[in-house]
């Protein structure tokens, strides 16, 4: 399995191995993967010849020092992962200096207010150091095909309205969420809870099923305040947010039309440790 550290080295590599036939799967990581990784990995391999991840956390898209500061790097770990896969994967794990060349500043990206939503409200700058990194990437890469989860569905539908505008010649995919057996969405975070914490965050998952049930009979504003009134049970529980928004364009619902999908956000700090999920409510 090759690992490279620059840049320079990489794009050398890609360069001698691919051809006009070669199709390159890429799947950009900050590490600590988990099996929802691994999925995205195995879900790269079925379908291209040549197959890149990325772990490089990315500093420019955090808008907490300490949430930056704690972020777990485990890379010889990640490693071992990968290679239980396949040792065919080529591992791209930069440093600071060598993606941002010094200045480690983030691009200003507009995405037709996509950027605006959960997420981008509730963490400034994020997204603009998500496009800065991921376009960076793609630049260096040249994946055909780039597989991203579905947990982070904002990011995803952001990733794709930047290729849209910048016309990056790359097919951006979205791959289901995978959970842990109590529900929970994986994520790299929970890496960061006690055992305990990690089994009570499966409340996360059973509040927004309930709420995807819900949502059937009731209005948005009764499921809201559900969502709210469950949550509130668990005192080391913080709701950031809770929304149920149009699918394509991110905007809140305010009343539901029965010619539009919607799905649920929800955003929850556990002891500090940040949660997020979604789920389609159609």
């Amino acid at each position: 399995m090759l690992l490279f550290n620059t840049q320079n080295e990489l794009i050398s590599h890609l360069n001698f191995i691919s051809n006009e036939s070669s199709s390159i799967g890429f799947v950009p990581t900050m590490g600590a993967l988990h099996q929802g990784h691994m999925s995205l990995l195995e879900e790269s391999l079925r379908n291209n010849t040549i197959n890149v991840i990325s772990i490089f956390v990315n500093p420019t898209q955090f808008n907490n020092p300490e949430d930056l500061a704690n972020y777990p790097k485990t890379l010889v770990k990640d490693m071992d992962k990968i290679k239980m896969i396949s040792d065919e994967i080529i591992v791209f794990a930069p440093s600071v200096e060598d993606m941002y060349q010094g200045k480690t500043e983030s691009q200003h990206f507009d995405f037709d207010g996509l950027e605006n939503q959960m997420e981008g409200k509730f963490r400034p700058g994020h997204f603009d150091g998500v496009g800065t990194i991921v376009k960076r990437l793609f630049e260096i890469v040249k994946p055909t095909n780039a597989y991203f989860g579905e947990k982070d569905f904002q990011q995803l539908l952001i990733i794709k309205k930047m290729v849209e505008k910048l016309k990056m010649k790359v097919n951006v995919m979205g791959c289901p969420i995978y959970r842990e057996p109590n529900g929970l969405a994986m994520s790299s975070r929970n890496e960061r809870l006690t055992p305990l914490e990690r089994q009570k965050a499966a409340i996360i998952f059973q509040t927004i099923l309930k709420a995807k049930n819900l949502f059937t009979s009731k209005s948005v504003n009764e499921v809201t305040q559900f969502v709210k009134n469950e949550l509130i049970k668990y005192p080391d529980f913080e709701l950031e947010y809770f929304q149920i928004a149009d699918e394509s364009t991110l905007l809140p619902c305010i009343r539901k039309s029965k010619s539009k999908k919607y799905r649920a956000f929800i955003a929850v700090f556990v002891n500090k440790i940040r949660l997020i999920d979604t789920i389609s409510l159609n």
